[in-house]
């Protein structure tokens, strides 16, 4: 009898391991990615950006006489006003409805009364900085949930830079103490206007072009998408398409003939964000 129970016991182990084995070798099952199901995202990467990605965001948000709300918490001053530096590039291509939101106090972040342009808006749009004044400002607070409001109406959020990167839901770069640290502990949560994500800027101008690979490895839920300066994505919920003059670099995980897990689109390329696959040109 101790015989038979030893082997049964000793089967089932085998049957165990190899089980377990099967299950670690299996392929992690892709990264389901969602923008926002109404309204639409401008997504850049930092640097000069042109009318076709500004201009298209104001037209998005209705055209130059909606209301726009610019947020440049990211850049970390103390204060800022109506002739803050940061509504200089809508108001050179005409838009006339701009209001400056900003904000150290989690508390006041949270009250009616801060967040009562962000009702009005059809548009608001993140500067660029560093992206934990972000979140520690407006993360968990009625001016995130307003945000994500502003959306469902069919409204457009945009940002540039930290502002591209605090749109996902794996934020990159969050670090207090400087933005080469990929992953930072108590700064990866943005706020998930697209999801599955994380976003990196700056790509080709401080040679990141690889920094998603370890991302996407410890995180395989997770899509990667770079965003070259002077380039952008516009998202919507099934998918985006590439505006400006660089290039996005798409992480999937998968090996590239580049040695990384990575690869390129350019200006007028779509990404089908249930297929996780470039589509036509648009």
């Amino acid at each position: 009898m101790t015989f038979r129970l030893s082997a049964i016991a000793l089967a089932f182990a085998a049957a165990f391991a190899a089980s377990a084995a099967h299950a670690a070798n299996a392929p992690n099952p892709p990264p389901v990615v969602r923008g926002p199901e109404h309204g639409t995202l401008i997504i850049a990467g930092g640097g000069k950006l042109g009318p076709e990605i500004l201009g298209r965001f104001i037209q998005l948000a209705g055209g130059k006489d909606s209301e726009i709300v610019v947020i440049p918490t990211a850049g970390g001053e103390a204060k800022y006003g109506a002739d803050c530096d940061c509504l200089k590039i809508f108001q050179a291509l005409g838009a006339t409805h701009l209001t400056v939101l900003h904000t150290t106090d989690r508390k006041e972040a949270d009250s009616d009364a801060f967040v009562a342009p962000l009702k009005r808006a059809r548009a608001v749009w993140f500067v660029g900085g560093r992206q934990w004044h972000l979140v520690d400002s407006y993360l968990g607070t009625k001016t995130e949930a307003e945000i994500h409001n502003l959306l469902a109406r069919g409204g457009v959020a945009g940002g540039t830079s930290a502002g591209a990167s605090i749109q996902a839901s794996y934020m990159v770069r969050g670090a207090r103490s400087g933005n080469d640290v990929v992953m930072a502990p108590g700064y990866e949560q943005g706020f998930s206007l697209i999801t599955g994500a994380a976003v990196d800027q700056h790509v080709t101008a401080r040679h990141r072009e690889g920094d998603l690979d370890a991302v996407v490895t410890k995180h395989p839920d997770l899509l990667g998408i770079g965003i070259d300066q002077s380039t952008a994505i516009e998202v919507k919920h099934e998918g985006f398409k590439v505006l400006g003059v660089g290039h996005v670099f798409i992480h999937d995980g998968r090996e590239q003939p580049n040695g990384g897990h990575y690869y390129l689109l350019g200006a007028g390329d779509g990404f089908n964000l249930a297929t996780l696959t470039p589509s036509e040109k648009r």
